[in-house]
């Protein structure tokens, strides 16, 4: 187990949250220093299986997943992995506001047959693509489970290095616990200001309840001492047997 720690960056408060991408902001920052130090325990910590397709959740809402997984991605890419983000939060879209990309096509039409993986693709950053969701469906957990999503995860890995599935919270609804099936791995954030110890439990049951390989968790708005505020990190690496 690995645990890292970074200041807190002030949040955007508004829908333009290109402000969360402290990796490209502050890139010799503390903060950046940290995701790669994320990025170090992906790439190497599981040498012989290493987990491709990732699916970033947290246990209730605005708990940094969104941040988390674009600040990831482009610490991949950084490195020369050609990185793919997949905004499958169909119920509160936020990579795209990230990024400051267009959200007019997206994985939606893609799990209706509309258009292919190229066709809806787009380009964060340099190495670094990213779908969004496209149009809200009234049915996100049915596309989740539908054959086109796994045909889908099946191309994405072919032809990226990495695949990172930014999923709604484990809590609200049952999309984390469907996509989770079908990747190789999950990292589980933790707000340890307002998430609840037994959220936390019901999550981590949830995700091993359907064979999840839960790769660790990130916990973010840790307060140290005289008030200041920190990004905590703790990954413990392991198998779904348990390793």
């Amino acid at each position: 187990m690995t645990r890292l720690q970074l200041k807190r960056w002030s949040e955007p408060t508004t829908d333009d949250l290109s402000g969360s991408l402290i990796t490209v902001a502050d890139p010799r920052g503390a903060a950046s220093e940290e995701y790669r130090s994320l990025r170090t325990s992906l790439l190497y910590s599981l040498v012989d299986t290493p987990p491709k397709v990732v699916v970033v959740t947290s246990a209730g809402p605005s708990e940094g997943k969104s941040t988390t997984c674009a600040n990831l991605g482009v610490v991949l890419a950084q490195v020369d992995k050609q990185t793919l983000i997949v905004d499958c939060d169909m119920r509160k879209p936020t990579i795209h506001k990230i990024f400051g990309l267009r959200n007019l096509r997206g994985l939606v039409n893609v799990l209706a047959g509309e258009h292919g993986l190229h066709d809806v693709c787009q380009e964060a950053l340099p190495g670094l693509k990213a779908i969004t969701t496209g149009p809200v469906p009234p049915n996100p957990a049915e596309l989740l489970s539908s054959r086109r999503f796994t045909e889908l995860l099946n191309q994405a890995r072919e032809e990226f290095d990495y695949v990172l599935l930014d999923v709604p919270p484990v809590a609200a609804v049952s999309d984390p616990a469907i996509a989770a099936t079908q990747a190789d791995g999950v990292l589980l954030v933790i707000d340890s200001q307002s998430t609840r110890k037994g959220s936390v439990r019901q999550a981590m049951h949830s995700l091993e309840g359907v064979g999840a390989n839960v790769l660790g968790t990130v916990m973010n708005n840790v307060k140290a001492s005289k008030g200041t505020y920190y990004y905590r990190y703790s990954y413990a690496y392991g198998g779904k047997s348990g390793g």
